[in-house]
C-alpha cells in the first residue's frame, strides 16, 4: 500500500476544500440558513461527489474508497450538512446489483442502532428502522432476502427530522412500510458483495470521524490561543497543551488506520477488506469521542452551549461511530477473523 495520495487525490481533497470552507458552518446558527445549505447541497451534486461509487462501462465503481474517503473527510471537519454518506452507500448496492443509478435522491435504512442494513422480510419493513443521512433524500434502499444472497429494494420516506447529529437528519421508517423492488438488477449480493459494501461504510465513517477530530482539534487550538485566564492565553498552560497534544495525535493516529480501511475496500477481498475497515472503525470511534471530549474540557461551560460548535462536532462524532456499528460490534469482528472467541478465554 503506498500512503501517500496521488496527484488526482490530492486535487480532489483541495477542491473539497475549498467547497467546505466557502460553504459550511462557521457559527451554530448559520445552521439555520437556508441559502447557504442550498448552496452546498448545489456543489456536492454538480462536483459529482455523490456518483463516486456509480458504475463506470466495466462494473467497478468510477473511484476507490480512498477518493471516497478523501471527500469525507473533509465534509466531516467542516461539519457540512448535506447528504454524502447516505447517497454514496445506496449509490454502491445499486453499482453492486447491477442497476441503474436513481433517479431521486435517495439513503440506506439501518436498524434502530444503526449496526445493521435492514432486512425486509415479507415485503415490509419492521419496526425501529431507520434511514440515515436522509436530507433531501425521498427513498431508502432496504435488502431483500434472495435464495442464498439478497437483492435491493426501496421505501418511500416521509419528513425529516433531527436527531442527535444537527447535521445530518435521520427519519424513523413506518412500520410495515411496503418494498418496491429495484428493477434491472442484474445479479444477486453475495457475502462477498456485502462484505465489501459494509467495509466502504465502515470507511465512509472512519474518513468522517477523522475529519471530525481535525475540526475539534483546529476549533480548541484557536480557542485555547485567543481565550485568557489569569493574563495568559489558556493554551500556555501546560495541562490544556497536553490534553491539545493528545488530541492531535489521536486524529493522526486515526487518519493513518481510516487511510489503510479505505484502500482496503477495493484492493483485498471482501472479508479482509470487512476486517480492516472493522479495526479502523473501532479506534475511530474510540478516539473521537475522546476528542470531541477534549474540545469540550478545554471550552469549558462554552463548550456546550450554542455559541459554540464543539458539541455540534461531538454529536456528528456519536452518529459515525454508531453507523454499522460501534466499538463492541467491530472489535468482534476483528477478533473473530482471528479466531479468538469466548471459549479461549481471550475475551
Amino acid at each position: 500500500m503506498d500512503v501517500r495520495l496521488s496527484p488526482e487525490q490530492v486535487m480532489l481533497r483541495d477542491a473539497a476544500r475549498q467547497v467546505v470552507d466557502r460553504l459550511c458552518p462557521r457559527t451554530v446558527g448559520e445552521f439555520d440558513d437556508a441559502e447557504r445549505a442550498g448552496k452546498l447541497d448545489a456543489a456536492v451534486v454538480a462536483s459529482g461527489w455523490l456518483e463516486l461509487r456509480t458504475a463506470s462501462d466495466d462494473g467497478r465503481p468510477w473511484a476507490t474508497g480512498v477518493e471516497v474517503a478523501v471527500v469525507a473527510e473533509e465534509l466531516g471537519r467542516g461539519l457540512a450538512d448535506t447528504a454524502f454518506l447516505g447517497p454514496t452507500m445506496a449509490a454502491d448496492l445499486r453499482r453492486l446489483v447491477g442497476a441503474s443509478p436513481a433517479n431521486t435522491p435517495e439513503t440506506i435504512a439501518l436498524s434502530a442502532d444503526l449496526s445493521q442494513p435492514v432486512v425486509a422480510r415479507g415485503g415490509a419493513v419492521g419496526r425501529g428502522a431507520v434511514a440515515v443521512d436522509a436530507r433531501g433524500a425521498t427513498s431508502a434502499l432496504v435488502l431483500l432476502p434472495d435464495g442464498d444472497g439478497y437483492t435491493i429494494g426501496a421505501i418511500a420516506l416521509g419528513s425529516v427530522t433531527t436527531g442527535v447529529d444537527l447535521t445530518r437528519p435521520v427519519v424513523s421508517c413506518p412500520p410495515g412500510a411496503a418494498v418496491s423492488r429495484i428493477e434491472g438488477q442484474r445479479r444477486p449480493l453475495g457475502v462477498d458483495d456485502l462484505s465489501r459494501w459494509r467495509a466502504l461504510g465502515l470507511a465512509v465513517t472512519c474518513a468522517d470521524l477523522v475529519g471530525v477530530m481535525r475540526g475539534a482539534v483546529t476549533v480548541t487550538c484557536d480557542y485555547a490561543r485567543s481565550r485568557r485566564q489569569y493574563g495568559a492565553a489558556i493554551g500556555s498552560f501546560q495541562a490544556v497543551q497536553h490534553l491539545l497534544a493528545d488530541a492531535y495525535v489521536a486524529a493522526e493516529g486515526s487518519a493513518s488506520i481510516a487511510l489503510h480501511a479505505g484502500w482496503a475496500v477495493d484492493a483485498l477481498d471482501g472479508p479482509d477488506a470487512l476486517e480492516a475497515a472493522s479495526a479502523a472503525k473501532a479506534y475511530c470511534t474510540r478516539a473521537a469521542r475522546s476528542v470531541c471530549e477534549t474540545a469540550i474540557q478545554v471550552h469549558g461551560g462554552i463548550g456546550n452551549t450554542w455559541e459554540c460548535l464543539a458539541h455540534v462536532l461531538l454529536r456528528r462524532a456519536l452518529l459515525s461511530g454508531e453507523v454499522l456499528g460501534g466499538v463492541g460490534a467491530n472489535l468482534a469482528r476483528v477478533l473473530a477473523a482471528h479466531g479468538i472467541g469466548g471459549d479461549d478465554g481471550l475475551r
